[in-house]
């Protein structure tokens, strides 16, 4: 079911995104050379549990996934880029990291993501998660009463062509609200004018991720864990959009 929020909604959803933009910019900050993922995980354990707000990862048990997740951010490094797994790993100088976080405070979720370069960044990686951020500024402009929802994913697709990335269409973006994930899904390419018409009240989290050189994916032996099918550096950004009269609302933003 589509829900459409109210502007005290919407305000009550712009609280839960802030503080995951603020933690998220924590994190990345913490993420240094030879600074191990769980140091991560339980440093937003912490975070989450100081400020009241509950992980929507928690427990999460969808059909690809093996368990429940017992985590409260995924971590995913270098060709992994979604929903991976924190485990022992001291990071290392020029991995790339993207780090992705679902919480709920009072009733009402937010998420977002990004990637960051630990270290000493290459040329390519720094193009790659440009691309991801380019990608979501792009979407986030078009969404807008009005317009559909195969403009959003459009615009993504026309910055991941000009940048030569091939694009992945299993795994976009997603409706947000009351659960982490609502209705409707939104594919990281798409035909323009199609889909859904896009009204106020309407809240998505748009997500761009990439892989350098393929759109095929693979899943690790955790069950969880997605890379890159061919080794390729991937990247991803996200964050949780309302649509108002007066044109989109980020509501995780840095």
């Amino acid at each position: 079911m589509i829900e459409i929020k109210s502007p005290d909604q919407i305000a009550r959803m712009g609280v839960t995104g802030r503080f995951v933009g603020e933690l998220l910019a924590e994190l990345g900050g913490i993420a240094e050379v030879g600074v191990d993922l769980m140091d991560l995980e339980h440093h937003a354990r912490r975070r989450i549990a100081e400020r009241g707000a509950q992980s929507c990862y928690w427990d999460y048990a969808p059909s690809f996934g093996r368990g429940p997740f017992r985590n409260v951010v995924c971590l995913s490094v270098n060709d992994a880029v979604l929903h991976g797994l924190p485990h022992p790993y001291k990071l290392r100088d020029g991995d790339l990291l993207s780090m992705d976080m679902a919480l709920s405070i009072d009733g009402w979720s937010a998420d977002s993501a990004y990637s960051v370069v630990v270290g000493t960044p290459s040329e390519d990686d720094l193009r790659l998660i440009r691309a991801t951020e380019e990608a979501l500024e792009a979407a986030i402009a078009t969404a807008v009463p009005g317009n559909r929802l195969g403009d959003v994913s459009a615009a993504i697709g026309a910055v991941a062509a000009s940048y030569g990335y091939p694009v992945n269409l299993e795994f976009g973006g997603h409706g947000i609200g009351r659960t982490m994930h609502e209705d409707l899904h939104i594919p990281n390419d798409g035909r323009p004018g199609r889909g859904y018409k896009l009204r106020p009240g309407l809240t998505l989290a748009i997500e761009p991720w990439f892989a350098a050189t393929t759109d095929r994916i693979v899943y690790d032996p955790d069950g969880w864990t997605i890379r890159s099918a061919d080794g390729s550096r991937t990247a991803h950004s996200e964050h949780t959009v309302a649509i108002t009269e007066d044109g989109p609302l980020v509501l995780t933003r840095r």
